[in-house]
Parts: C-alpha cells; sequence; structure tokens
C-alpha cells in the first residue's frame, strides 16, 4: 500500500506566498522607479531600476503560468530517478528550460531537486555505499563539471546534444544485448573515465547521469547497493553543481521560490518510485536501466533537432 500524502494545503500556501512576494518585490521596483524619475534621479540608476522591473515582471509572469506544470515534471522526474536511480535531470531537462527564466536557472533547480531526490534515497541505503571507490571519480567530476559549467556561458550545445543522443542509444542497445560479458572494475582509470564524462555531462546539460550509472551498476554486485552508490555521487556532485552555478550567478530568486514549491513533487514521485523500484527483480532491473538510457538518447536526439 501507497502511504497517504496530505500535502495539497501546505503547498497551496507556499504558492500564494511566492507569488505575493514576487508581486511585492515588483510592486516597490516599479514605485522607486516612478519616484526616482520624479526627483531627477540619474539616468543610470533608473535604467538599472528599469532591468529590475522587467526582470521582476518575467519572474512573476513565469511563476503564474508555469508553476503547475514544473510541479508535474519534477513529480515525474523524481519517480524516474527513484526507479532507475537516475534520470532526473534528463526527464526534467526536456521541457524545463522553456519553462525557466533561462536555461542556466533551469539547470540550476534541476540539480537542487535531484539532490533532494537522491538524498532521500541515499539516506534509505547509506549501508551499501563504500566511501573509496567513491572518493576518486567523485574528485575528477568537480574538476571537469566546474570547467563545463564555467563554460556553459559561452557554448552552443546543439549539435553535443545531437552526437550524445546517438552515443546513448548505442550504448543501452550494446549493453543490453552484452551485459554479461562487460564487467567495470573498481580501478582508478575506469573511475576517472566515469568521473570525467560524467562531470562534462552534468556541467553542460545537466544530466551527468549516464556515464556513472553505467559504471555502478556493472561494479557493484546487486540493485540495492547499486542505489546506495549512485544516489549518494548524486547528492554529492548536485551539491558541487549548485555551488558552482550559484557562482557563476544562476541561482535566483525564481529558482528559489519554484524549489520550495516542488519539494511537495519530490516527496510525491520518490515515494511512487520507491514502490516500484521494491517490485523490480534483481536480476531485470539493469535491463531497465539500459531501457531507460535508450530512451533518454531519443529524448536528448529529439531536443537537439
Amino acid at each position: 500500500m501507497l502511504p497517504h500524502l496530505n500535502i495539497t494545503g501546505v503547498f497551496n500556501w507556499v504558492l500564494i506566498f511566492c507569488h505575493k512576494v514576487g508581486i511585492h518585490t515588483l510592486a516597490y521596483c516599479c514605485y522607486t522607479y516612478v519616484h526616482g524619475a520624479k526627483n531627477n534621479l540619474p539616468a543610470t540608476n533608473l535604467l538599472i531600476l528599469r532591468q529590475q522591473i522587467q526582470y521582476r515582471y518575467k519572474t512573476v509572469a513565469f511563476f503564474t503560468e508555469n508553476i503547475l506544470q514544473i510541479f508535474l515534471l519534477a513529480v515525474g522526474a523524481s519517480f524516474v530517478q527513484r526507479t532507475t536511480g537516475f534520470g532526473f535531470g534528463i526527464f526534467i531537462m526536456t521541457l524545463l528550460p522553456f519553462l525557466m527564466p533561462s536555461y542556466g536557472e533551469a539547470t540550476a533547480l534541476s540539480g537542487l531537486l535531484a539532490l533532494t531526490t537522491s538524498l532521500i534515497a541515499s539516506i534509505k541505503y547509506r549501508r551499501f555505499i563504500t566511501w573509496r571507490r567513491l572518493i576518486p571519480i567523485l574528485s575528477i567530476f568537480l574538476l571537469t563539471s566546474t570547467a563545463a559549467i564555467c563554460l556553459l556561458k559561452v557554448m552552443q550545445d546543439g549539435t553535443i546534444r545531437f552526437i550524445l543522443g546517438f552515443i546513448l542509444i548505442f550504448v543501452s542497445i550494446y549493453f543490453a544485448f552484452l551485459n554479461k560479458r562487460i564487467k567495470f572494475g573498481t580501478t582508478l582509470p575506469y573511475q576517472l573515465g566515469a568521473g570525467s564524462l560524467s562531470g562534462l555531462m552534468g556541467g553542460f546539460f545537466g544530466m551527468h547521469g549516464p556515464p556513472a550509472v553505467l559504471y555502478f551498476i556493472s561494479a557493484e554486485r546487486d540493485k540495492e547497493h547499486y542505489m546506495g552508490m549512485i544516489q549518494t555521487y548524486f547528492v554529492i556532485t548536485n551539491a558541487m553543481m549548485t555551488i558552482a552555478r550559484a557562482g557563476n550567478g544562476f541561482v535566483t530568486p525564481a529558482v528559489g521560490k519554484c524549489y520550495l514549491f516542488c519539494l511537495g513533487a519530490v516527496a510525491i514521485g520518490s515515494t511512487l518510485g520507491a514502490w516500484a523500484f521494491s517490485r523490480i527483480p534483481g536480476k531485470k532491473f539493469p535491463y531497465v536501466v539500459y531501457g531507460y538510457i535508450g530512451i533518454s538518447g531519443v529524448i536528448i536526439l529529439c531536443s537537439a533537432m
């Protein structure tokens, strides 16, 4: 039986609160602009105020129009992440960039919500974590993801997404048919390779799961150990990327408001995903993961066209 989630009233209150805060801030900026114009405020100051008004209006408009869609996306992404161990960013980033004020803010929100989803699972499976196998892959991830986030401001990702989509489709088919012959070791070269690829994908696209997933699902002996390792990996890596995104100005008030509202979506999706995960047989679980990697490739390929 699924536990009853009585969260409607709480998150209605959060929505109203965030919406009112946005409107009050917009009203204050407008008042300051008009008052400054009457009192011959310098043109530079008026220009800054006008830019603030435009940003606040855009933020309030997007929050009012798009928050329900973002909430539903977060439910679906949390369900996928909790069921397969990855996929939050791949699922939510298909539409989230069109609903947020900017692409950078979309990756920031995706990372924060994915962190929260993974934290819930990592606490549950904490006894299956082997830290000595996590530290090398996390170290190289920190370097590559930070570099990718810094380059995100000046790069166009359409071509890279197109190539990435084909690669994921090929990899999913290859592993689905040859998974019994392929076994990644827990040696340093494998860990550095998985961490590097994961960092680049996370920094550029907000979806750093597939390389790490392929490594952990091959290296770990059962689905519980896999889930504990991959979710702890995601908690730490998403925390790293959130700090880097905040330093680059992507964690904005709009991101904070959406994050607070979507915590309920994370709770719903994680609960449903845990229920589904417990009912997937251990021997069939890798094929579920490989299948979703293939679906991810198709999604990324379509988004690049």
